[in-house]
This record gives C-alpha cells, sequence and structure tokens, in this order.
C-alpha cells in the first residue's frame, strides 16, 4: 500500500458548539478506569433556506484524560461551550451487545454561562 500523503491523510475532528443539556456525570468503569460524560445540544442550522425538521442533535461527549475530564465537570447545565475531540464508536456487551458513537473531548471551553444567557 502507498504511503498516505497529507492531501489523502485520514483525519477524525470534532468541533462543537452547543448547550450543555445536564450535569456532567463521573464514572468509574470495572476496568478502573474513570470518565466523565456530558450531553451536548446542537441547532441545525437551515439548509437552502428550509428549516430542519428536527432543529438540534443531542450529542454524547466522553472525557478519558483528566484535563478535559476537569473541564466538563466545571460546566453548568445551560453553559454554552465549544468542545474539540475525535468521534468515537464505543461497544459494550459481548456479541449480541451494542455501540453507540460519541465525541471523545480533548478540549472543552465555556463561551458563555447559562446566568449569563438569561439575563
Amino acid at each position: 500500500m502507498a504511503a498516505e500523503t497529507a492531501e489523502t491523510e485520514h483525519h477524525n475532528e470534532v468541533r462543537l458548539v452547543g448547550r450543555v443539556a445536564a450535569e456532567a456525570l463521573e464514572r468509574e468503569l470495572p476496568s478502573g478506569d474513570v470518565l466523565v460524560q456530558l450531553r451536548l445540544v446542537v441547532r441545525r442550522r437551515a439548509h437552502r433556506g428550509t428549516p430542519p425538521r428536527q432543529p438540534i442533535d443531542t450529542l454524547d461527549c466522553v472525557a478519558w484524560l483528566a484535563a478535559p475530564r476537569r473541564s466538563l465537570l466545571s460546566l453548568d447545565p445551560g453553559d454554552t461551550v465549544e468542545i474539540t475531540g475525535e468521534l468515537r464508536r464505543r461497544f459494550w456487551g459481548g456479541a449480541s451487545g451494542s455501540s453507540r458513537y460519541e465525541v471523545e473531548v480533548h478540549k472543552a471551553k465555556r463561551l458563555a454561562r447559562a446566568s449569563q444567557l438569561s439575563a
């Protein structure tokens, strides 16, 4: 297989700006790994002047590393946040198990507090 060039190199990068749906949840897995989960609500934009049938997307975000875990835990429901990371598909439950896509968070930055938005 030929070496990939910069133009064809695979790339997985996600940037989301949205509203924190609920308080972040810290969990310890049976393996002992700790993660923080957060749900982000992002408005869809209209295409060709037509409003979308579903006006929002609700996206699951997860942080495994200490710095992004702390960032997610510092956010409040209703805050507007920018999240950057990578799209991941997680599997669980064995051969007949389930899977889902989520954003693995590298950085989370609060853009506005919920209290500022309602004032």
